[in-house]
């Protein structure tokens, strides 16, 4: 006979459970934009380690989405399937990372590469071939950015596709609108002139400004197809830009593979 204590206990590790892992969330159908920053192992002492991805588990990740029928896209394959002139396929994602690290190149653009997947990389213009100038090196060390010979080699290979995430990396929010302005405009010109395609997607950093009225309006005037927040979900297809920016699924460094399929299926894995 099972005792009250245990049925106690097994209530409430069910409950800690559903907490934890949002399984009991309905499915949800869109487009699952998935948000990384690092691949690799996180510097000792890093107080940013939930945005560390190892490079095995970002394999995984992506094989899991190969062997579950996911189709990635880059910017533009997306627009050209929303636009009518390519396929939508039955299960688009956008695989995206943010900033532009060095180990994007080294880590993540192999793993893709082999596995024939696609990735978008959204740019610091003034980083690149440097180091990530706004970060506090109280959290973590300064890391290395991408370099122009690497970034060339990624666009050369189709594999990965580029997009803006402002000069300087700025919160967005925090700015005159007229500098604002300035920041959104010049990475998207920069980049183009730069890499002789279009800026189809820009990220805001932090997050910061996408949902303000003024500065997102600032960014659709620029003229970006998408524009992408860090507000956490999959939003709808087709997508409607009145509707808001598109959300993206982060994904932690200390998630397991269920959070990885609970985010591709519900938007969520965890509270």
């Amino acid at each position: 006979m099972i005792g009250t204590a245990t049925v106690i206990t097994a209530a409430l590790a069910a409950t800690a459970a559903s907490a934890r892992w949002n399984w009991w969330r309905p499915r949800v159908r869109g487009l699952p934009v998935l948000m990384y920053h690092k691949i690799g192992d996180y510097p000792p002492g890093s107080k940013l380690k939930k945005l560390w991805v190892t490079a095995g588990d970002f394999r995984r990740q992506m094989e899991w989405l190969k062997k579950n029928g996911f189709t990635t896209l880059t910017f533009t394959q997306l627009k050209n399937a929303e636009e009518g002139t390519s396929l939508m396929p039955a299960k688009p994602a956008l695989v995206t990372f943010d900033d532009g690290y060095a180990d994007n190149h080294e880590l993540a653009f192999p793993v893709l590469a082999e596995l024939g997947m696609k990735g978008n990389i959204f740019l610091v213009w003034d980083t690149v071939g440097r180091h990530n100038a706004w970060h506090d090196p109280a959290s973590e060390p300064w890391l290395r950015m991408l370099t122009w010979r690497q970034i060339d080699e990624m666009r050369v290979s189709g594999v990965i596709e580029f997009g803006s995430h402002t000069v300087t990396h700025p919160n967005l929010a925090r700015l005159s609108l007229e500098d604002a302005g300035w920041e959104l405009r010049e990475s998207k010109k920069r980049l183009e002139d730069k890499l002789g395609l279009p800026m189809v997607g820009f990220a805001y950093p932090y997050g910061a400004g996408a949902y303000d009225p003024a500065v997102r309006a600032l960014a659709r005037e620029a003229g970006y197809r998408y524009d992408f927040s860090i507000r956490q979900g999959i939003s709808p297809l087709p997508w409607d830009p009145a509707s808001g920016p598109l959300k993206r699924l982060l994904i932690r460094g200390d998630d397991f593979m269920l959070d990885f399929r609970l985010n591709m299926t519900r938007g969520r894995a965890r509270l």
